[in-house]
């Protein structure tokens, strides 16, 4: 790693890190350069473990051991700050150790993030980056070997997203479908019929069935949908379903967070009833 002390907050150097807090501004910045945030040594290790390629750290003095540690002799620039100046660049208090500027990966085809795959989550539009970082989580620690995510879905690669996930996003396989049914080209559904899958759509209707029952004859590869957290699933995504899935709810309750419904599904799906 190369060092470079650093006082002035409008260093030119320190461009990636400006104002994060732009929602709007990273939108639009982050995919046209390339680039994602990786906050945490946990996350950053993370990501270099995946093999993503840093392009630079910002960090305080006191956090440099960590950033050795995980960054070695890689010839990355590594920024070193007072917490004051992190602060007036990234627009918040950096107090997670560090922050790095990610070089955003190819996004792999959908063919082969479904190759070896028998689980997969399916996240249609869900535009909480909060949302998509917990489902992540939850299909890393509940067994979904790949997730899939729409055109407009949130980017699972925001700095919201990547941190709710502690990292996960790096470890479970994961790129964007095509739309349910383009005007050209091949559609989302054809794509999963093509590699086995049966598609199972969460959602609320009187002819779904219960998680359970669907659990317990669960076919050999699923893709499980889940909708946007204010309407659910799109009437093309339910049209596109071999099966309409509900859990069954008590207390007058409907329906749970989208994330806390992906969770309880790749859940049943693993421990499926016996009999």
């Amino acid at each position: 790693m190369i060092l470079h002390p650093i006082d002035d907050p409008a260093d030119e150097r320190l461009a990636d890190y400006r104002d994060l807090t732009d929602v709007a501004l990273r939108r639009v910045s982050e995919p046209e350069r390339g680039l994602y945030m990786a906050e945490s040594a946990k996350v950053l290790g993370r990501a270099l473990a995946a093999g993503h390629a840093p392009r630079s750290v910002l960090t305080a003095r006191k956090w440099l051991p960590d950033v050795e540690r995980l960054v070695g002799d890689r010839e990355v620039p590594v920024y070193v700050v007072p917490d004051e100046v992190a602060e007036q660049v990234t627009g918040f208090a950096v107090h997670r150790g560090m922050l790095a500027a990610m070089q955003r990966p190819e996004p792999p085809a959908v063919a082969e993030v479904l190759a070896h795959a028998r689980t997969v989550l399916v996240l249609e539009d869900i535009v909480d980056h909060t949302n998509v970082g917990a489902a992540f989580r939850a299909a890393a620690g509940l067994g979904a070997d790949a997730v899939l995510v729409t055109p407009r879905c949130a980017d699972p690669l925001y700095r919201r997203s990547v941190r709710v996930s502690m990292g996960t996003v790096f470890q479970v396989p994961w790129t964007r479908l095509p739309e349910w049914a383009p005007r050209e080209g091949v559609g989302a559904r054809e794509l999963l019929t093509a590699s086995g899958f049966h598609l199972a759509a969460m959602a609320l209707a009187d002819d779904a069935v219960p998680l359970d029952a669907f659990a317990a004859r669960r076919p050999e590869r699923v893709a499980f949908a889940m909708g946007s957290e204010g309407d659910g699933l799109s009437r093309r995504a339910l049209a596109a379903a071999d099966t309409v899935v509900t859990i069954p709810m008590a207390g007058g309750v409907d329906s749970l967070n989208v994330a806390s419904a992906a969770a309880v599904a790749l859940w049943a799906l693993q421990h499926p009833p016996a009999g």
